[in-house]
């Protein structure tokens, strides 16, 4: 089979989840004999663009002639016999959809966050879960500046998928929807997605050999509790803070980057007990969460499947995470982790306390854990699922409107 994979990554350094969704996924089919033509832009290139070409990025991200031209051609010369997008905001543009479908191709798309219900993805107004915007009124994000705290970019973003809601672009350009979650499936099912059209697949992770070792080129204390990923607000790194103050007795080891990073090494100077090493090469921040006793995950957004707490099960360590979108299905209480309702700081030191005091459930948890990986998230059942989704999308006959006095679009 010929896939045309489509996506934006983020900037560079970023290790977004859909970003390493994209690489691992193209290069499992790849590997099981399939062509993959891969068609990506990056933020980056935005970030070092003169004033002109970002003006005319900006109304790109509207509709972007440049990348519909680009993968009406590919179609063309390549003759793909399915489209699969990933990210398409904001460079990108829901353009490529158009391209793929004008053409005559069956488009999957995988929906790696909220964006088709909340145009900035996080599906969070200060701080606060909020899915307003599901009713398509998205101007609203003006009033409360949701785009990166300002009302102009807000004005542009809702503009944008006022648009593209009116043509009913992410309601007809997509055949198939892979979502990837069951909290996902209801938002979506709940604005008048057709359900019929939604599958649902988790991400999944190679089972690598870890070098424990590695763990020993930072002194770190014998036992330790590990959050590693984005330092970001949806990942609940405020919540991460306030238990911590309260934890003098239990190291926690913090690895990653992002919006929060200067904040929160400044924050953990003044904490023994916790442990900020920043960015850490990938095989070394491995042996040190294998090394761990467990890992908390206090996320205050839907995460769609995170690669985070499917390689912690990887890896064999149980988690401790709020018990919202992925984590809701992933985690059963007392077998493989806890939950912890949104929010709640005290619960999450308790469960913590409790957890840290008897290292042999913890260990026992961790072991069904990884069973819980080896069931669920490895890369040949995924490769599986994923074939299944093509060729069911491909057999699928194309209905035509009972009324035929149906305009496709505006």
């Amino acid at each position: 089979m010929k896939i045309l994979a489509i996506h934006n990554f983020h900037r560079k350094g970023s290790a977004s989840g859909d970003d390493q969704v994209f690489n691992s996924e193209t290069s499992l089919l790849e590997e099981h004999g399939h062509k993959v033509i891969r068609y990506s832009v990056t933020n980056d290139s935005f970030d070092k663009a003169g004033i002109f070409d970002k003006i005319v990025s900006t109304f790109g991200m509207l509709w972007s002639f440049k990348n519909y031209n680009a993968i009406q051609k590919i179609i063309r010369d390549e003759k793909p016999d399915i489209v699969h997008v990933h990210t398409f905001f904001p460079l990108l543009s829901p353009s490529v959809l158009y391209a793929a479908k004008d053409a005559g191709l069956k488009v999957v798309a995988t929906l790696h966050d909220t964006r088709l219900i909340c145009p900035c993805a996080t599906s969070l107004r200060s701080n606060q879960l909020c899915n307003r915007c599901g009713d398509g009124r998205y101007l609203r994000m003006c009033k409360y500046k949701c785009f990166k705290g300002s009302v102009l970019q807000s004005f542009l973003v809702g503009g944008i998928f006022t648009f593209h809601r009116l043509r009913r672009s992410f309601f007809k350009k997509i055949d198939r929807y892979i979502c990837l979650n069951d909290n996902q499936i209801q938002l979506l099912s709940d604005i008048g997605f057709d359900p019929n059209k939604i599958t649902k697949k988790y991400n999944f992770v190679p089972d690598t050999d870890v070098d424990i070792s590695l763990k020993s080129e930072v002194i770190l204390p014998d036992r330790y509790v590990v959050f590693y990923g984005r330092l970001g607000e949806e990942k609940g790194i405020r919540t991460l803070q306030k238990i911590w103050e309260n934890l003098s007795d239990i190291p926690l080891v913090v690895m990653g980057g992002g919006p929060l990073e200067s904040e929160f090494a400044i924050w953990s100077k003044n904490y023994e007990q916790v442990y900020y090493l920043g960015y850490t090469q990938h095989d070394k921040c491995l042996a040190i969460v294998k090394n761990s006793e467990f890992i908390v995950f206090p996320s205050i957004w839907y995460e769609g499947c995170s690669m985070v707490e499917i390689e912690a099960e990887c890896l064999g360590k149980s988690l401790v995470a709020t018990n919202l979108g992925f984590s809701a299905e992933a985690i059963e209480d007392g077998v493989n982790g806890y939950k912890v309702p949104l929010g709640e700081v005290e619960k999450f030191i308790e469960v913590i306390r409790k957890l840290w005091n008897d290292p042999e459930k913890a260990q026992r948890m961790g072991l069904n854990a990884r069973y819980d990986y080896e069931k669920k998230y490895m890369p040949n059942e995924n490769y599986e699922q994923l074939i299944s989704i093509y060729k069911s999308t491909l057999c699928e006959e194309i209905q035509l409107p009972q009324n035929r006095n149906v305009i496709d679009g505006l």
